[in-house]
């Protein structure tokens, strides 16, 4: 099913009063993100991993770009992509501070909540972006690799997503019913296409769904919705692997960031109350609702328990007229365009 919008803002000033979390926010998806969130009229609190004044970043810090397209910087910059971000919503008439910690550090992931909280007295939306990549085969890459991935967007998603929860939770206890809460992670294509050169990145990115219909099923009673999107954009993390598609000499960029931004917004409004556990996938004009993956056949054993003579007679059958291109991964996805 197929169905095309008007060009209408319904929801102009929709989130005026609330406050959003914004991780990997200092460039790229997380910066637009950010941004529309203050367009709607939310206090954002703009993460983005920084180094230290006076130091230098550390070798696994200053390489990789964050999700949302930040990578950590010299100190001799002027003012940190955070900072920056921060800055930019305020000149537009909103509120904003900075945080430059490491969500995937917990500690740092509860200051983080914790700053949203004492700052603007509230914490109503949570957008995890934050992340890096290190693509390599699977048979070449190194643990250090592995653990690097995994740690920054799983581990990252985790840690702000109990803080936010921990508080929720308590703030219905206090109220004695539902509570307004929005979590929007970040998920990926390279999960659902199986990504053959992201085996660290697509395992996290499927991670984040599991958490992400985990967590909707356990915060729905206080109110909470919890959902992910895949987007593609183009940033700073992602410049080599869009490196083939250029921007186009007229007309607005099909990668650009700000295709992915609105869906955010709407996804932390009171509209998408009734949405929740659900996985969107959104570029370029376009949004696609993914469906829960359904059951292709069963097989049951004659007896009590199965032989591998049995599933032999069985499966190998079924097999032989299957494509062996047919697998749980979703590579259709990436051929998703507007029209």
């Amino acid at each position: 099913m197929s169905v095309q919008g008007s060009a209408q803002d319904s929801l102009q000033d929709c989130l005026q009063g609330r406050t959003a979390v914004v991780t990997g926010a200092g460039r790229g998806l997380g910066r637009a993100e950010a941004r529309e969130l203050g367009r709607l009229g939310a206090r954002v609190v703009v993460n983005d991993l920084a180094a230290a004044a006076g130091s230098a970043p550390s070798p696994e810090a200053a390489e990789p770009a964050s999700e949302g397209g930040a990578a950590p910087r010299p100190s001799a910059e002027p003012q940190p992509p955070a900072e920056a971000v921060a800055a930019e919503i305020r000149a537009a008439g909103g509120e904003a501070v900075a945080h430059h910690g490491d969500v995937a550090d917990f500690a740092q992931a509860r200051e983080l909540v914790r700053l949203a909280v004492d700052t603007f007295g509230s914490l109503d939306i949570l957008v995890n972006n934050a992340g890096i990549l290190r693509d390599r085969m699977v048979f070449s890459m190194s643990e250090e690799e592995w653990d690097a991935v995994v740690r920054v967007h799983l581990k990252g998603h985790f840690n702000t997503t109990h803080f936010a929860a921990a508080h929720w939770r308590a703030a219905a206890k206090a109220a004695g019913g539902a509570v307004y809460g929005r979590i929007v992670n970040t998920s990926s294509e390279a999960f659902l296409a199986g990504s053959p050169g992201q085996p660290n990145y697509a395992a996290a990115k499927g991670g984040i769904v599991g958490l992400t219909t985990s967590t909707a099923a356990a915060l729905a009673k206080y109110g909470v919705t919890a959902n992910a999107i895949c987007p593609r954009a183009r940033t700073r993390m992602t410049e080599d692997v869009f490196a083939g598609f250029e921007v186009p000499d007229r007309g607005p960029d099909p990668l650009a960031p700000e295709h992915v931004s609105p869906l955010v917004g709407y996804l932390a409004s009171p509209a998408a109350a009734r949405i929740t556990g659900q996985v969107l996938v959104v570029h370029g004009g376009m949004v696609a609702l993914l469906e829960r993956p359904r059951v292709a056949a069963t097989f049951e054993t004659a007896a009590e328990l199965f032989t591998v003579g049995e599933l032999d007679g069985l499966l190998t059958p079924y097999f032989a007229e299957r494509s062996p291109q047919e697998t749980f991964a979703a590579v259709e996805v990436l051929g998703l365009r507007k029209g």
